[in-house]
């Protein structure tokens, strides 16, 4: 068996550990496995990704110990293993990682798949939302369209198509409307880019789904649908996966999203006071603007008629049509105003490791 991944010993966190703690852990390493270890180096238990995001869709806070959420038997090797046993067993188990153990039980090493083989080439189709006129984002956007505003030297677009290409997607369609030509200026036809890419242009607005309806040829696989102001470091191949493990007709990446009340907060029954809570956390799920989708999901479009995402995820359901969420916990920047566009060039400019480039 090949040499384990350098990283192992960066993916060990005490049971104690906060889910806060392991997320910055995963999405800091990229391993997307965190182990869990007693005090001796004993394993615990592992928290995949999955994981993570089975514990935020079940209302799991981020001061929540992982341990509480981890697999208290995942699958393991012993030292010295075969390297085409593991790469077997991995398959098998349709897992991506295999932490290697002693006799004792200790890790002292980890297996990672995308070490053992290289990442596919995916056909399934990515369509970016390219048209919006990003009026918050003004004056940047007056003489350019908001996806191609400059981010750590290249365009906001460009990071996204680059992104997903590494991840092996090479079919891009761009829908564009407002200074749509700056956009085909730019990327042509994606040779440049080691890509292929397609354009639709909407003659008036179409909201963040009506213009799916112009994609001619319509796909007759599962896509992937993107806004063109979101930077993440989602994996699009995952969310391809998801939606075909839960046979779902839409999914909606969704984040987390927590705020506290400032003020102390009285609880009744009427004008008799029953309780007190001191700054209570709320915590909902927002829609973070990538969705996939099965082909059969825009037969609930019809040509140029204009709606948004909510209104065809609830033409959907009323068709009878499963649709899910995917919970996220990777980075993600929704670039929407001024104090976001700063924000991206200061974390895209100081860390050129995030993925986007």
């Amino acid at each position: 068996m090949s040499e384990t991944s350098p990283l192992w010993r960066r993916v060990l966190l005490p049971p104690t550990a906060t889910l806060e703690q392991a997320i910055k852990n995963l999405n800091e390493i990229g391993s997307k496995i965190v182990l869990c270890v007693d005090e001796d180096g004993r394993l615990f238990g592992s928290v995949s990704d999955g994981d993570v995001r089975r514990g935020l869709l079940y209302g799991k806070s981020m001061s929540t110990p992982i341990g509480e959420i981890a697999n208290r038997s995942p699958l393991v090797v012993p030292k010295g293993a075969d390297r085409n046993v593991v790469r077997a067993m991995m398959r098998v188990n349709k897992v991506l990682q295999v932490p290697v153990v002693d006799a004792d039980g200790r890790v002292i090493g980890l297996h990672l798949w995308d070490e053992l083989e290289t990442r596919p080439t995916r056909d399934n189709p990515m369509v970016i939302m390219a048209g919006g006129r990003g009026t918050r984002l003004r004056p940047y956007t007056e003489n350019c369209p908001k996806p191609m505003l400059p981010i750590a030297g290249k365009p906001m677009l460009q990071h996204i198509i680059e992104r997903a290409a590494s991840q092996g997607f090479w079919r891009f369609v761009l829908s564009l409307n407002y200074l749509g030509d700056m956009v085909r200026d730019h990327f042509g036809d994606g040779s440049s880019y080691g890509v292929s890419i397609e354009y639709v242009t909407e003659t008036e607005p179409l909201g963040t789904a009506g213009a799916l309806s112009l994609l001619d040829p319509a796909p007759t696989i599962p896509f992937v649908v993107t806004n063109g102001d979101v930077l993440t470091d989602i994996d699009y191949g995952e969310l391809i996966q998801f939606r075909a493990h839960h046979d779902a007709a839409g999914v909606m990446a969704v984040r987390l999203y927590e705020w506290t009340n400032p003020y102390g907060v009285v609880e009744t029954d009427g004008i008799e006071i029953t309780g007190f809570i001191e700054k209570p956390v709320s915590r909902s799920h927002i829609n973070a603007g990538i969705y996939a989708f099965a082909p059969g999901a825009l037969s609930c479009l019809a040509e140029n008629d204009p709606c948004d995402m909510p209104t065809l995820f609830e033409r959907l359901r009323g068709d009878g049509q499963r649709t899910v969420v995917y919970p996220m916990h990777e980075p993600w920047l929704d670039v929407g105003r001024p104090d976001d566009l700063a924000k991206a060039n200061r974390e895209l400019s100081g860390n050129q490791d995030t993925g986007q480039d």
